[in-house]
Parts: structure tokens; C-alpha cells; sequence
């Protein structure tokens, strides 16, 4: 049985025609939903954003907060598909030669199993634990991966991070450690492992991709 989603968690607590009505604007309006330009420039998205921003502003995590809702509202619209990876499968998936899809799936959120990945999000705070990615295409065909950190119960809210485009090649850390070896102390012995840099969170998504299945039509 999956946890919550990030998307149930937040727009589901929301009143149950907001989402129906932002879909409905976007089609009214000619808009592309995965453009996330043309998606700002709906009315009922930007409402849906200022009902989420806190009353004490965001500052600078105002761009976090709207790709947030970017990204949730696609994977609603896609049939809200949640991809649940088991143990065996998140070592499988951060494996050397894993294998990687060859386009973007349909929009969905990849959730991983509690507090195996982590990464340091927010400068010298303590990492926080991935909860999940969440995965589209842009129309141009990159992929968008928003990782989703820090999510609890007794938490008011959650870290995001994105990271686009094709795969990355070639992926090197500077301590000459491999990829998504784990990067905070007794890791190894817990068997966890550490996103470090945006580009290994968006060769997650590419190998992450590959567990989503095709959508027919």
C-alpha cells in the first residue's frame, strides 16, 4: 500500500471543483497544460497558487511552490498514477547500468521507500529523506523530474527540487565516489544512498521513467 502522495496530500485538501475548473480553463483558453508558461497564464492557476502560498510570503521558494503545483496538477490530470518501488527495486534502480526510458513518461509521482535516499536540499541543514519524484515531459520532449524531500506527518510542508532536461552522461562526483552512493555518515552500513547535485536527481528520473507503464491511446 503506497503513502499519500504529495498531490493528496496538498490539492486534495482543497475544495473538489478547484482542479475540474483549472482543467477546464486550460481547454477553454487553448492552453498547453505541460507548458508551464502558458500554464501561468490561466487565471484559475495562478488563484490555485496564491491559495497555497503561506500568508507569510515565500520570497525566493515561490518558483519551488509553482512547480510544485505544476507538477501535481499534470499528474492529477494524467489520472493521478502513483509508481510505488519496493526495496529490491530502489537497489535495482540506483544500481550500476541501470536502464533509463528513452522518452518522458505520462505524468506521474515515482514514490520510493522511506528514508533509503537522501540528499542535502538546503545549504548546511541536515538532509532530508526523498519521498518521491514526481515525472513529465515538457513539449519540447525534456524530462522535468521534481524531487520531493522532507515529507512527514508532523512537518508543515515539504522541500522540492527540479532538475530538467535529457539525460545526463558521463555522471562523476568530485570525491570520486560513485552515483547515488550515499553521502551522510554510516550510510554505507544502513544501506542508504545520497543524491548529490541536481543531475543525479534527473538520472533518477530517466532510470525512474522506465518503471512506468505505457499509457494506451
Amino acid at each position: 500500500m503506497t503513502r499519500p502522495s504529495p498531490t493528496e496530500v496538498i490539492l486534495g485538501a482543497l475544495p473538489p471543483d478547484t482542479l475540474p475548473a483549472l482543467r477546464e480553463a486550460l481547454a477553454r483558453d487553448g492552453l498547453d497544460p505541460r507548458d508551464r508558461d502558458a500554464f501561468l497564464m490561466c487565471r484559475e492557476a495562478i488563484e490555485l497558487v496564491r491559495t497555497l502560498r503561506p500568508e507569510q510570503g515565500l520570497g525566493e521558494a515561490m518558483d519551488q511552490l509553482v512547480a510544485f503545483v505544476h507538477h501535481a496538477y499534470l499528474q492529477w490530470a494524467a489520472g493521478g498514477t502513483v509508481v510505488a518501488v519496493d526495496p529490491p527495486a530502489l537497489a535495482a534502480l540506483l544500481g550500476p547500468g541501470a536502464p533509463a526510458a528513452g522518452h518522458p513518461p505520462a505524468p506521474c509521482y515515482v514514490q520510493v521507500p522511506e528514508r533509503r535516499v537522501w540528499a542535502g536540499v538546503q545549504g548546511d541543514a541536515p538532509h532530508e529523506p526523498l519521498d518521491g519524484i514526481y515525472l513529465h515531459g515538457d513539449p519540447a520532449g525534456a524530462l522535468r523530474v521534481l524531487g520531493v524531500f522532507g515529507m512527514h506527518p508532523e512537518r508543515d510542508g515539504f522541500t522540492v527540487v527540479e532538475a530538467s532536461g535529457p539525460r545526463p552522461g558521463g555522471l562523476r562526483r568530485a570525491d570520486g565516489t560513485a552515483p547515488f552512493a550515499p553521502a551522510i555518515p554510516g550510510g554505507d552500513r544502513a544501506g542508504l544512498h545520497s543524491l548529490v547535485g541536481t543531475d543525479e536527481l534527473l538520472e533518477l528520473g530517466w532510470r525512474a521513467a522506465a518503471l512506468v507503464p505505457e499509457r494506451n491511446g
